[in-house]
């Protein structure tokens, strides 16, 4: 058995569903919330099977990948998140890029020669590359008003993958990809089925409900927020983090979500200005990881609160 294996945000998605309009199969999907990374570990294949993983970072990936390729198992690889020792195997094919500008929706269109390009464009809206996307979106000649719907439903897909559980979700990530690649054409979707209101309600309405918060910590090079341990909070995360990323590009932004036990789950944006220093921070914390530009923790504990609060201020007012 085949097995595609992706991030259940808008570039997971928006990757597979590209790939999949270029190469048709029907294969097991494995996927998840955004924060569930470690997914190559529940893929059961062997010799001959074909597994292609989509936006996920291989380092928390690397010993089941390594498991899966002595097994004889072919893994296509595309991802955008900070990597090291890639491993060298004739059964992989690697597509890592880590520029600041980059994501797997955009490696996937490099990969297809722009075949489902629209669908790249959305990709990158949804990770917040707004620039990338623009410079992506010009060959298709599309207007304003349409530009700002694809935005909107990057977005959209993308805040569908924030939350604790596959239950504080709008749509399953796996049911999302489904119905999603019904449409080839994104406008199509966006106007059929009420999948996408459904979205942007919820959208709409958890993001006014993190707009009301105020700044738990705040400094000239950035702002840190808690939000509540409720499942709007655990939605709406990343979007509110792209949101205050956008509105002010010159500084970081972390959005704290406690969870029950008081512990927290971390998304960090670094100043769009720079695209750099998120990773770095992340990376000081057990359970830290990502990119230049956006990173995150899984877990925070309660007691390290005030060395993230320092460790926030030393990284950004350094990159200042």
């Amino acid at each position: 058995m085949n097995h595609d294996v992706f991030n259940g945000d808008a570039d997971g998605i928006c990757a597979l569903h590209q790939l999949r309009l270029a190469f048709p199969a029907a294969n097991n999907l494995v996927t998840g919330t955004k924060r569930e990374i470690d997914l190559l570990q529940r893929v059961e294949a062997g010799s001959g099977d074909e597994v292609t993983v989509l936006d996920l970072a291989l380092s928390k990936n690397r010993e089941a990948l390594l498991a899966l390729l002595d097994k004889g198992v072919k893994v296509s690889y595309f991802d955008h998140h900070v990597s090291k020792d890639i491993p060298e195997h004739p059964n992989l094919a690697a597509m890592i890029d880590t520029s600041p500008d980059v994501c797997t929706s955009l490696l996937v269109n490099r990969h297809l020669s722009g075949k489902h390009l629209v669908w790249a464009v959305i990709g990158a809206f949804g990770d917040n590359l707004h620039e990338a996307a623009y410079r992506a979106a010009q060959p298709l000649g599309l207007s304003h008003q349409q530009l700002a719907i694809l935005c909107e439903l990057g977005e959209c897909l993308n805040y569908n993958g924030y939350g604790e559980s596959v239950e504080d979700l709008n749509f399953h990530p796996a049911e999302l990809y489904r119905i999603l690649h019904q449409h080839e054409d994104p406008f199509t979707f966006v106007h059929e089925g009420g999948v996408f209101e459904v979205l942007k309600q919820g959208y709409t309405e958890d993001m006014a409900l993190a707009r009301a918060t105020r700044p738990e910590h705040e400094t000239p090079h950035g702002a840190v927020y808690i939000l509540p341990d409720k499942p709007w909070s655990r939605r709406v995360s990343g979007a509110f983090g792209n949101a205050l990323a956008s509105a002010s590009p010159d500084r970081a932004h972390a959005v704290l979500t406690q969870r029950d036990d008081g512990d927290f789950v971390v998304s960090v944006r670094a100043p769009q200005s720079t695209s750099s220093g998120a990773d770095i921070l992340c990376s000081r914390f057990a359970t830290g990881g990502g990119r230049k530009g956006a990173a995150g923790i899984n877990l925070l504990p309660e007691n390290e609160l005030p060395r993230f609060m320092q460790a926030f201020d030393e990284v950004f007012s350094v990159m200042a």
